[in-house]
């Protein structure tokens, strides 16, 4: 929990830091008439959009790397479930927890606890078959109830960048609007002031389109990574299922 809070602080600060260097430093030395100068023209909200996206994609980068590299593991589940079958048919649970250190997955991590729970009660004599399968049972439902926040960290700051963005995308546009129709009503000799109302209304336009693109990649990251999620939950319930499943044909249950 102190790790990925740090994690948050560090990306939020960070990104702040980038969105004002590029504000200040890149885009309000942007030669006239330049998207970058135009990009400045969007005021000061703009350094907020930019640190949002680069949050986004900070967050995005981190889940891709836990999901395909950490939760799935070290090789195929469908593989690992094969093997492991094998080995509980035999009454191998030594190497059946081997094999799941090996594979070291959001699966294999699971399946091992339910493994390892039924194999230090297998022989003992105290406790009958309906027991041990209920303890192993919970062995693997409490391992589950532990990997499943691993999966979904960062999840919901994904879900409230796509909001948040939306929203700052939106009061920048706002802003944007009150300063052009400020200048159409600041009417000097009958001639509106041109140079405000053009900066009024491109102030307008980047902030929507800054909102707008950090809004949909949030929406498209956040659920792109639930759907993963959901497919690792779905595999991992179904792998739990048939393990289960083949300790209960050895229990005679």
């Amino acid at each position: 929990m102190v790790k990925q809070t740090l994690f948050i602080t560090l990306n939020t600060l960070v990104a702040f830091g980038i969105g004002a260097g590029l504000f200040y430093g890149i885009f309000a030395q942007a030669e006239p008439g330049t998207i970058l100068q135009s990009i400045y023209h969007g005021g000061p909200l703009v350094i907020v959009l930019i640190a949002i996206l680069i949050m986004l994609i900070v967050f995005a980068i981190e889940r891709y790397f836990s999901l395909y590299g950490v939760a799935k593991g070290k090789s195929s589940v469908q593989v690992f479930f094969k093997k492991l079958v094998t080995l509980i048919q035999n009454d191998d649970y030594d190497g059946a927890l081997a094999a799941c250190d090996k594979q070291r997955g959001t699966t294999a991590n699971v399946l091992r606890a339910g493994i390892e729970q039924y194999r230090a009660l297998r022989g003992d004599e105290s406790v009958d078959g309906e027991k041990r399968l209920e303890m192993t049972q919970a062995a693997i439902e409490e391992a589950n109830a532990l990997e499943g926040p691993l999966l979904e960290r960062n999840l919901i700051a994904m879900s409230t960048i796509a909001s948040i963005a939306t929203m700052v995308g939106l009061l920048g546009t706002t802003i944007g609007m009150i300063r052009a129709f400020a200048a159409t009503g600041n009417v000097e000799g009958g001639v509106i002031d041109a140079q405000q109302l053009a900066v009024g209304i491109s102030e307008a336009l980047i902030n929507t389109a800054g909102g707008l693109a950090s809004g949909i990649g949030g929406i498209f990251f956040y659920n792109f990574f639930v759907n993963k999620v959901d497919s690792f939950n779905y595999t991992t319930d179904e792998a739990s299922f048939e393990v289960m499943q083949l300790l209960r044909a050895k229990e005679g249950r």
